[in-house]
């Protein structure tokens, strides 16, 4: 099998290589690492991406390949700064346009939940971009939680984003039972499972951002994203509408990261 040159994400000061995890060329991509730093010199350290995202705090390996053998960086993105570890808390810069496309879709005065906030990027932009009027930040992680709540200080909006620490169904079930105006479910593999949760924190109407993974093919996929979230909200009580869905990324070979979003009347 030929080696083809993969994909690079830059992260704050971070170069992340992302080739297939089956045909990893050694010599080739050690030689991309340092043609990096010498061509990039605000990077500062280059990672392989060993594995993919697993688990539910949504983290991946990570495999040291040049410069400083450090981690952790200062990453900007829509006039924000985030502290993160990629080791330690998922992050992507292919995400960029679809945290402003969420954030100026918030009404001014919203009460806003993100219940996969990892190290808060949705919530802190979305608070810095619009005015809501309070947004809940939710994630499982202990890691994610402590960079979103230096991340929420670091960009002053500790009086608008609330973190919380734990499983975003106990959360919600415990402390933000109709309390919300939009939900945001950014984390694929529990968006459907966890369906019920963000229709209870919806206090009588509002909206719920579902991100899924679909696996079909490239004219097939929204369709397919929209008749699974159909199916999970027949379930419910609830009047809805699909007013939009779209590709956010792909992530593998017929495999679509979409965002479907909904507009419901709880009765």
């Amino acid at each position: 099998m030929i080696w083809k040159k993969p994909k690079i994400e830059y992260i704050g000061d971070i170069a992340v290589i992302k080739a297939p995890f089956n045909n990893i060329n050694e010599e080739e991509v050690t030689k991309l690492a340092n043609e990096i730093l010498e061509k990039n010199k605000f990077i500062k350290s280059v990672f392989l991406a060993a594995t993919p995202v697993i688990g539910e705090l949504k983290v991946r390996d990570y495999r040291y390949l040049a410069g400083e053998n450090r981690s952790e960086t200062i990453y900007k993105e829509h006039n924000c700064m985030f502290k993160v570890d990629i080791k330690k808390v998922f992050i992507t810069p292919r995400l960029s346009y679809e945290h402003l496309r969420i954030a100026k879709l918030v009404n001014e005065g919203e009460r806003i939940i993100n219940m996969f906030a990892g190290a808060g990027l949705f919530s802190i932009i979305i608070a810095k971009k619009s005015k809501p009027k309070i947004v809940h930040s939710i994630d499982i992680n202990p890691d994610a939680y402590k960079y979103m709540v230096e991340n929420i200080e670091i960009n002053k909006v500790k009086d608008i984003v609330f973190p919380y620490l734990g499983d975003a169904k106990e959360v919600i079930e415990k402390k933000l039972l109709n309390s919300s105006d939009r939900i945001l479910m950014p984390l694929p593999d529990k968006a459907l499972e966890y369906v019920r949760y963000a229709i209870s924190a919806i206090e009588k109407i509002g909206y719920i951002h579902l991100y899924l993974h679909v696996s079909a093919k490239k004219d097939e996929f929204l369709n397919k994203a929209e008749e699974l979230t159909k199916k999970e909200l027949e379930k419910y009580n609830i009047e809805y509408k699909i007013i939009n869905s779209k590709e956010v990324r792909p992530v593998g070979p017929r495999l679509y990261q979409v965002v479907v979003d909904v507009y419901i009347e709880k009765n």
